[in-house]
């Protein structure tokens, strides 16, 4: 399985993917799930993938060299495009070729088509900007008020986003936070492992040196990891035990409600049994 996430923030961007495949218990291997496209000075890209591996694996190599066919006399490539949105097109473009090319000995063989991506970058005389591409070459971008995206298993990972990431968090959080919940993912599901790949880009550079593979060994990680789940276990040791009945102080939670009801069934000595 996977876990890659994506960060944007008025800072930067964050960039995380875990390097997991599965074909079966017995079956756990190691692929790389992101790649940086970068013209220093010029353009800076990352992709990373999810769902079936051949999939992704192929549009990643053909995105490399692939044009957009209405493009005219000078075809735009992820070298020449102008914008991000055109490198997105191109993108949702290369992911119908592969599924026209795959797709119907893929179905025949009862194999799931899915490729999930995430793109996002940098091109000079733009804004950052973020995407989510589909399986069937659709996308959509990031907003202010949505300014992350997730692909693989990222119900573990999502809590820590929505309750701390905000578009004015300095770029140093907005990696302790991809870094948080890369970590909640591992501890909650073994189809997703290390070691991580990360990049950071800060905005407006148009290239990047802080890209790093993080194995059980790194010391950053290993501390997010033991201090994490502790401050986990302080807040939940903090946060007050419920009490039952009459209570002067404290948050009761014995308080009526004339909008539920649970639903009881009582029976009583003497009552005939239905």
């Amino acid at each position: 399985m996977t876990y890659c996430v994506a960060l944007k923030v008025e800072a930067g961007m964050v960039f995380a993917s875990d390097s997991r495949t599965n074909a079966g218990f017995d079956q756990i291997s190691t692929f790389r799930k992101m790649v940086v496209y970068e013209r220093p000075g010029d353009r800076f890209m990352v992709l990373l993938s999810s769902g079936n591996l051949s999939i992704s694996q192929s549009v990643r190599e053909l995105l490399q060299g692939e044009a957009l066919s209405d493009s005219g006399p000078d075809p735009t490539t992820i070298w020449n495009a102008t914008t991000m949105f055109e490198v997105a097109r191109l993108l949702g473009q290369t992911v119908r070729q592969v599924y026209d090319v795959d797709g119907p000995a893929l179905r025949s063989a009862g194999i799931d088509y899915g490729c999930t991506l995430i793109l996002g970058g940098q091109i000079r005389g733009e804004p950052m900007r973020l995407f989510l591409v589909y399986s069937t070459g659709n996308f959509i971008e990031a907003t202010p008020e949505t300014c992350y995206f997730q692909i693989g298993e990222a119900k573990y990972g999502k809590p820590v986003l929505d309750r701390m990431l905000v578009p004015t968090m300095p770029l140093a959080e907005a990696t302790k936070c991809a870094l948080v919940s890369i970590d909640s993912t591992l501890k909650s599901n073994l189809s997703v492992g290390l070691p991580i790949d990360l990049v950071v880009y800060e905005a407006g550079a148009l290239q990047s040196d802080q890209m790093i593979c993080i194995d059980e060994v790194n010391p950053y990680f290993a501390m997010i990891r033991e201090s994490w789940g502790q401050r986990l276990r302080d807040a939940f040791d903090g946060i007050d035990n419920p009490v039952w009945g009459p209570s002067g102080a404290g948050h009761p939670l014995s308080v009526r409600s004339d909008r539920y009801d649970v639903l009881r069934k009582i029976q009583h000595p003497g009552d005939k049994l239905v």
